[in-house]
């Protein structure tokens, strides 16, 4: 046969193929064996989303589970602070209360009371500049959570609502910090031992009483929010992973 007959042919033969092209042709597969042996060790495209979601869920449920902290810490020159009120960060009123503070120095040394001219205030919230301590109470050396000799009070707020303990210290002699002043703003709940000084007194009380209720309850619905919102989440997430599958 002429070559002419079958040009496509012809002009094929007439070149021939490089190394680049015979590289390049994907090679063939003998049986499906062969195809999963060498597809072994190849995330498939549901494997490679499956860690991201899994990351995602872990992140929801870091943030929706992560507990508030409830010590205060503040800082005035190369003194801080850190508040604690037992029990638990919580306050009532008209029960007594152990309010301490640990004072450290810029490098995290312990500044304990026998070093420190230390006065601790109460006031009542809103507070002037005119405004008179509420209360005074005198401090003491304690030891707690690994704190040594450390500034501590016994408190009892008188009425629920909003208070600031200012807790003020100049060095005694052979001590090196500078003279600080350290304020705190702390709620105190409705208590058993409120006393009932009056009508109005009373009628505060009592409506403080329902606001710290109505927050309460609106704490209480936080878990199972958290718990729904991480229901969702889960949800739509196994429905991407079968869409993907």
């Amino acid at each position: 046969m002429s070559p002419l007959a079958n040009p496509d042919k012809s002009l094929a033969s007439s070149f021939p193929v490089s190394d680049w092209e015979r590289g390049s042709k994907a090679p063939k597969i003998a049986n499906t064996q062969e195809l999963r042996h060498l597809t072994v060790g190849i995330p498939s495209r549901n494997q490679r989303f499956l860690p991201t979601i899994a990351e995602t869920l872990l992140i929801l449920l870091t943030l929706l589970t992560a507990p508030a902290s409830a010590h205060k810490v503040q800082i005035a020159e190369d003194v801080g602070g850190t508040l604690h009120i037992e029990p638990n960060d919580n306050p009532k009123a008209g029960e007594p209360s152990l309010a301490w503070v640990a004072l450290t120095r810029k490098g995290g040394q312990v500044i304990p009371l026998q070093e420190c001219n230390c006065k601790l205030s109460v006031y009542s919230q809103p507070r002037t500049q005119q405004t008179t301590p509420l209360l005074s109470p005198p401090l003491k050396a304690i030891s707690t959570e690994g704190y040594q000799g450390i500034p501590g009070a016994s408190v009892v707020f008188p009425s629920p609502g909003a208070y600031q303990l200012q807790l003020s210290g100049t060095p005694t002699s052979g001590a090196d910090f500078k003279p600080f002043e350290l304020k705190f703003t702390v709620t105190v709940a409705a208590g058993t031992g409120v006393p009932k000084v009056s009508q109005q007194t009373t009628q505060q009380v009592a409506q403080n009483s329902l606001a710290d209720k109505e927050g309460g309850s609106s704490a209480d619905l936080h878990t199972p929010i958290a718990i729904a919102l991480l229901t969702l989440v889960v949800a739509i997430a196994i429905g991407v992973w079968r869409r993907l599958k």
